[in-house]
């Protein structure tokens, strides 16, 4: 029998206000990631009815005026008078901010945001908005713009169905761009159809140029998503380990399996949200797993009286693990909900996760033999990197430790306002140390292309010099000895020449950042330098151009006669100090690409696709990108 969900689960915390003055508060920017987080707003409420057990399947659709609709065949929004607002219960949800009904209301137990937050902000962010609840038996819908109602609650049909149909138009005075990206949606659903075993989400793309169908839908749930994450991987056993189970009203999900690669990739959810930066839960499972594999290696055999301990980082190395908790009053520390805080979340994960491991262990003694032994082998590895590490960790001056011969450091103590520029060879970093500005911004320049971290452990990274200078020029240790507070630059600014070669040198230095590195990225340290690949000069007035576009552009404006200089740049060496400077250093005149990571799943598959050993996922990506190429060189 369905839990009672009507006008008096829907509770009111404060009015809607200034989200479209700052809608940047509510959605975090109005560029295309805001566009993007639109729609999961909506779809969000929806998996909630999908966690409480009324719902099954969610259909997302593109529209051709690139509109979105998300359908549910969940309870419905209850349609009836609110009884402290004296308007429908619909209303209530799309107008007023923090109105819904997962405060302690009874509508739900779990949720992954707070519903009617995003229905509302959705709604003051959208040019339209039609909203049509099918319940009892009628067909509900009320129409609103830019957050206002244009027609109230009205009955416009009958159905036999029951569930929710939203559809907005974002609006064009508020974003920066109005085209939704398929891929962009595709990613975040499947990740969210793996996190919600057996829900079925179908997502539509019904543009002219672009129509498209595709249904994500995982019984098997994040089970499943280790076997996704894998199929670039080797694995070094068959079965991924899977639990399930509820301690003090904590449901309790947890999946993993080893590789062969020589880094771990935890990501963990509650509520369907992902904890970028753990907490609790994530505490719970690393515990436990070190615990039991190491009781169950002594009791095996496996683990001499001579052996010490396996510590947690080397049980992990090369796992690939999914923890995924339902918590009924979630506590994050901070507004980004990365992290979890509630204590009781702990001891859930160890309890459910410590037993079902013991028992899944002795129920498969070759899989317990085989990560333990990988364990052994990464502790030797790990006692051979921490003598490596040893010459790379940054000391002071009188502890005798200097930073790299080739770095040339800027003079400014305060980190906040130093960037360091990573160059590719000895002739770029000339040119950089002398259109450099010496108190803020340091030159590192390397020789070639660095190791592919991909496939080295720690122990043999830490042997390739290149690494290490970068390592002790950071001054932030790396592995479990790292800590960014102690990073010596703001920005660390990647500045390659813009060619084939120079995208090759890019992506190893950013696979090795990504691997060992992540926290930098994700607290925006990382940056990628823009150098032009074209100068043209006429009537001694320069012009550079950073693309085949923008060179065409430039030649329709300044005309194509009596140009005295046309040069294209095959690296940063070919340009003076001065012009290094203008194009590309100069913090008034530049352009910088921030690296980001929004979806560290998705990133690592890519990463281990086209870094790993595997052939095959580097010729399918080939296959798939090769038309859509237009600049081969950039």
């Amino acid at each position: 029998m369905a839990a009672t969900y009507n006008e008096n689960q829907i509770q009111i915390l404060e009015g809607l206000q200034a989200v479209r003055k700052r809608p940047g508060m509510y959605i975090g920017s109005t560029s295309s990631k805001g566009l993007h987080h639109l729609v999961y707003e909506i779809v969000d409420n929806a998996v909630d009815e999908a966690l409480a057990g009324y719902c099954d399947t969610v259909v997302v659709s593109i529209h051709e005026d690139n509109s979105i609709s998300v359908l549910d065949n969940g309870r419905g929004i209850p349609v009836g008078i609110h009884p402290q607002k004296g308007i429908s219960s619909v209303e209530v949800v799309f107008t007023i901010l923090h109105a819904g009904g997962k405060f302690g209301g009874g509508g739900y137990k779990v949720s992954g945001g707070l519903h009617g937050v995003g229905a509302s902000v959705v709604n003051a962010l959208s040019e339209w908005l039609t909203v049509e609840v099918h319940l009892e038996g009628k067909i509900h819908e009320e129409k609103f713009s830019r957050g206002d109602v244009i027609q109230p609650l009205t009955v416009v049909g009958e159905t036999d169905k029951t569930g929710t149909f939203v559809h907005f138009k974002p609006d064009a005075q508020i974003f920066e761009e109005l085209i939704y990206d398929y891929k962009i949606l595709q990613q975040r659903l499947k990740e969210t159809a793996y996190l919600t075993k057996g829900l079925k989400i179908e997502l539509i793309d019904l543009r002219e140029e672009e129509k498209k169908r595709k249904v994500f839908h995982y019984e098997g749930g994040i089970k499943e998503f280790i076997g996704h994450l894998h199929k670039h991987k080797t694995t070094i056993y068959p079965e991924v380990f899977y639990c399930e189970g509820e301690k003090d009203g904590i449901m309790v999900e947890v999946a993993f399996q080893h590789n062969d690669s020589y880094v771990e990739n935890i990501f963990s959810f509650v509520n369907n949200i992902n904890t970028t930066e753990g907490g609790t839960h994530l505490s719970g499972f690393r515990s436990a797993i070190t615990k039991t594999l190491n009781d169950y290696g002594r009791k095996m055999g496996i683990l001499k009286d001579a052996d010490k301990n396996l510590s947690g980082e080397d049980i992990r190395e090369g796992m690939t693990a999914i923890i995924s908790i339902k918590i009924g009053e979630p506590q994050f520390e901070g507004q980004t909900k990365t992290k979890l805080g509630n204590s009781e979340a702990r001891g859930a994960v160890e309890t459910v996760f410590g037993e079902q491991l013991t028992y899944f262990l002795e129920q498969n003694p070759t899989v317990g033999k085989m990560v333990i032994q990988k364990g052994l082998m990464a502790a030797r590895a790990r006692d051979a990197a921490r003598k490596a590490r040893d010459l790379t960790r940054r000391k002071s001056i009188l502890e005798g430790n200097a930073l790299p011969g080739k770095l040339a450091d800027c003079s400014e103590k305060d980190a906040s306002k130093c960037e360091i520029y990573i160059v590719e060879g000895d002739s770029a970093g000339g040119s950089a140390k002398g259109a450099r500005s010496p108190k803020t911004q340091a030159i590192l320049p390397l020789k070639g292309k660095i190791l592919n971290v991909e496939k080295a452990r720690l122990d043999k990274m830490l042997e390739n010099e290149e690494i290490r200078n970068m390592i002790t020029a950071f001054g932030a240790g790396i592995s479990d000895d790292f800590d960014i507070s102690k990073v010596r630059y703001g920005k660390i600014i990647l500045m390659t020449d813009a060619d084939v070669d120079g995208a090759h040198i890019r992506t190893l230095l950013l696979t090795f950042l990504y691997r060992y590195y992540r926290e930098l990225i994700e607290q925006d340290h990382i940056y990628i330098a823009q150098p032009p690949l074209y100068l043209v000069e006429k009537n001694k007035k320069k012009h550079y151009a950073y693309n085949d576009r923008e060179l065409e552009k430039i030649l329709e404006e300044v005309g194509r006669t009596g140009i005295s200089r046309m040069q294209r740049y095959k690296g940063l060496g070919e340009m003076n100090p001065e012009q290094l400077w203008e194009t590309t250093m100069n913090p008034e005149t530049r352009t910088l690409v921030r690296v980001n990571l929004d979806d560290a799943a998705a990133a690592d598959e890519i990463f281990t696709a086209l870094m790993g050993d595997k052939v095959e996922p580097r010729r399918e990506f080939i296959h798939e990108y090769a038309p859509k190429v237009t600049n081969l060189d950039i």
